[in-house]
């Protein structure tokens, strides 16, 4: 599936193109499955070259897949030809909404054993973008208080988890219908944003994750206790305020991280959630339903 002009997900058409040929420290992925991502026509390299610079069309959509290793670029030794790996790839190239993606080695993993290629595929974004932002940078320690904006969110679901497997004092935001599932999760507190200001509840936080933005994130500056900090996902680099612009953050792959990710997933740590899979020719369904949101986990389209 690809787009032949720059447009929305409704102009995606099913066709051929070349199998892509893996650079050296790359792979060739066939792709099992992979996930949806409304916001990526939103994103600059979507349409963009890392000069700026048009990208040529067609271009493939999405960035995160499960699948298995086809075959190897030059220079890379430490991957077998048939291994079942999850990852990125590059957001300047094109996707996994294709039978066969490349991926450099930097940004794969084993794919988590104990959960099917649909659900490793919905996995990478979301539970990168936690990691990052919680552990990376967020530096969340036992005991720390962490307020989780968007608790039942692709990356939100993902951010409370990881959270109470840290051992923090988990909060988080969610909708009424949500509640109880954002509980599940491990939140230790899960404030309603339809009928409670979190700030009329919160303070002195060492920790706020933002997946939301906007007003929700303006209002949780003054939750943070000195020395705290504030992490989004939701604002753009140049936002106006320099708070929002050091508090952002981008995600980055990375093998290790993947690798941990895995490792949890397979322990029963993590709980993975596809809210509902499609085929590939199925992609312009798959993100108008993603478009009408309230959704546990992302939607994934699986490869034949």
């Amino acid at each position: 599936m690809y787009l032949n002009k720059k447009a929305g997900a409704e102009s995606l058409v099913e066709g051929q193109l070349p199998q892509p040929t893996p650079a050296r420290g790359e792979v060739l992925v066939k792709v099992h499955a992979t996930a949806v991502t409304p916001t990526e026509l939103q994103w600059s390299p979507t349409f963009q070259k890392k000069s700026g610079e048009p990208r040529p069309f067609p271009i493939v959509l999405s960035h995160e897949y499960s699948g298995t290793v086809e075959s190897l670029g030059p220079g890379v030794h430490d991957i077998e030809v048939g291994a079942a790996v999850y990852g990125l790839n590059d957001w300047f190239a094109n996707g996994a909404q294709a039978e066969f993606c490349v991926a450099s080695t930097g940004a794969l993993a084993p794919k988590p054993k104990s959960v099917d290629h649909v659900h490793a595929a919905v996995v990478p974004i979301s539970a990168l973008t936690a990691w990052q932002g919680l552990i990376t940078r967020g530096k969340l320690q036992r005991g720390q208080r962490v307020l989780i904006h968007g608790g039942s969110g692709a990356v939100g679901n993902f951010a409370v988890q990881l959270a109470r497997w840290s051992g923090a004092h988990v909060t988080a935001t969610a909708s009424t219908p949500n509640l109880d599932f954002v509980r599940s999760l491990g939140a230790d507190q899960v404030i309603d944003y339809q009928t409670t200001k979190f700030e009329h509840v919160m303070c002195d936080v060492d920790l706020v994750f933002d997946t939301v933005g906007g007003g929700t994130l303006e209002r949780s500056w003054p939750l943070v206790k000195p020395g705290g900090k504030v992490i989004t996902v939701a604002v753009q680099s140049e936002h106006a305020d320099q708070r929002a612009r050091d508090a952002f953050m981008l995600v980055e792959a990375d093998n290790s991280h993947l690798a941990e990710i895995a490792k949890l997933i397979d322990a029963g740590t993590l709980r993975v959630f596809v809210a509902e899979t499609f085929s590939l020719s199925e992609a312009v369904e798959a993100y108008a339903r993603a478009a009408r949101g309230k959704m546990r986990g992302k939607a994934a389209l699986e490869v034949a």
